[in-house]
Order: structure tokens, then C-alpha cells, then sequence
């Protein structure tokens, strides 16, 4: 991915990993505009990074990616990168004699999975008509083997990875390109709800600095599918060279 010179559209880029890729593109003097749903986080975050601009955006709306879609493409004409960061995880657990909080099942599918999609066909006509544009989807490393107590979460983000597959072999002979970017454990508010789950000895969580400096250096490669650290573990248990081979031969 081209560093430099670009206009890019984050969301979730208010906190956590949105936020240290916000930060990261900034500093390298892109032109960078986060959303989200939480207006005080974006606007702190504005205010802390100069020329970064921010609008409110819940996910789960689809008239309002529209919308935003419309506004952003309006205001900003260069835009040629999203990045599609926005996430929720929750912990369920379906052995349990207590019925499964369906509100947040909802909630997980309808922000990791649907909002992904709408955001990429609102924004898809606008990035078609640039000569070189970028689609980020961030997954995890738990979309190519899932953590039993994130179930819905480690599903929506193999949802991420199987899409982005698709979508990468359909947008082939445009002008975008679309990348993956699976991130392993990583310190942020996404996992602070969840309290401490018992993790082998050296498998706790990377800080936040160290996967930002990481990621950055990944996307930098020539290559669509980018573990990063720990999620490169995952990646090559759960993909393998056959399995790329296979989708060539079901897809040519």
C-alpha cells in the first residue's frame, strides 16, 4: 500500500487499533478522516492529532453509511483508501443453562460483518473512479482459528477473510486493490470488558505501539494477506498452500 499521498476513511478510528493506524497514516501526512459512534472519543482524537478530521457513524445504520459515504466523497473528492477497522467482540457462552444475550449477537453481526459490506459498496463507485485506490478490511487471527470463548466474533472475522478473498478476485481489473490485515491479541479497550482470560505463558497481549509499528511495516510488502506477529501463527495453521490453490481452481 502506497504510504504517502492518500485520503483515508477509518472507521472505528477513535480508539484502539483505528486509532494508532489514524495516527500512523497522519503522521506520514495523509490526509486522514475517522468515524465512529462515540463523537467525544473521535473529536479527543481529532483535537490531539492536527488537519485529522472526524464525523459520527454507527455501522449498524445503513442509511447512515450512505449518508456519510455522500458526505465524505463530497468533501474530500480525493478519497481513495477505507479502512474497514470497526468492531465489536463479545464473550457467549452456549453451554451455559442462561439464554445467549441475542441483542449482542446481533450487535457483533451486524457491525463485523453487514457494516463491512455496506461501507464497501457505498464507497465502491467513488473508489472505482480513482486511478489507484485501497480497501483495508482488518480480521483478526482468530478468523483462521477461532477462540472458543469470542464464537460469534472468531466467526464474523473468517466472514472478514472469506469476503475479502472474494472481493479482492471480483476487483482484479479495477483500479482498487483490497488487503487483508489480521491483527493477533493486541492491548485495547475491545478486550477491557472481558476481564483477563487465561492465556498460555508468552501469549499475552502485544502493545499497542509495537502492533501499529508492526502493521505498518506489513502493509508496506506487495502482498494482500498480512498476519501480523502473533496472528501469523494462526494464519499458517489455518491457511495453507493448498487451500490458496484450490480457490485459484474454483476461481479462475
Amino acid at each position: 500500500m502506497k504510504a504517502t499521498g492518500n485520503t483515508i476513511f477509518i472507521t472505528g478510528g477513535g480508539s484502539g487499533i483505528g486509532r494508532g493506524l489514524a495516527e500512523a497514516f497522519h503522521k506520514l501526512g495523509n490526509k486522514v478522516v475517522i468515524a465512529g459512534r462515540r463523537r467525544d472519543v473521535l473529536a479527543a482524537t481529532a483535537a490531539a492529532n492536527p488537519g485529522m478530521e472526524f464525523i459520527p457513524l454507527d455501522t449498524t445504520d445503513c442509511a447512515a453509511i450512505r449518508s456519510v459515504a455522500a458526505e465524505v466523497t463530497s468533501r474530500f473528492p480525493e478519497l481513495n483508501v477505507i479502512v474497514n477497522n470497526a468492531g465489536v467482540q463479545r464473550v457467549h457462552d452456549f453451554s451455559s443453562d442462561q439464554p445467549v444475550d441475542e441483542d449482542a449477537i446481533a450487535q457483533e453481526i451486524e457491525t463485523n460483518i453487514v457494516g463491512v459490506i455496506h461501507v464497501i459498496s457505498s464507497f465502491l463507485p467513488h473508489l472505482k473512479s480513482k486511478p489507484a485506490a485501497t480497501i483495508l478490511n482488518i480480521s483478526s487471527g482468530l478468523a483462521f482459528i477461532p477462540k472458543s470463548r469470542y464464537p460469534v466474533y472468531c466467526a464474523t472475522k473468517a466472514f472478514v477473510h472469506s469476503f475479502t478473498m472474494s472481493l479482492r478476485r471480483q476487483l482484479r481489473n479495477t483500479s482498487v486493490r483490497v488487503i487483508e490485515l489480521a491483527p493477533p491479541w493486541v492491548v485495547t479497550d475491545l478486550h477491557a470488558l472481558h476481564g483477563n482470560p487465561t492465556v498460555p505463558s508468552g501469549a499475552g497481549p502485544m502493545p499497542l505501539a509495537d502492533f501499529i509499528e508492526a502493521a505498518m511495516r506489513e502493509l508496506a510488502s506487495s502482498r494482500d494477506e498480512l498476519p501480523v506477529a502473533g496472528a501469523k501463527f494462526l494464519y499458517a495453521a489455518g491457511v495453507s498452500e493448498r487451500a490458496s490453490a484450490t480457490f485459484d481452481e474454483l476461481n479462475p
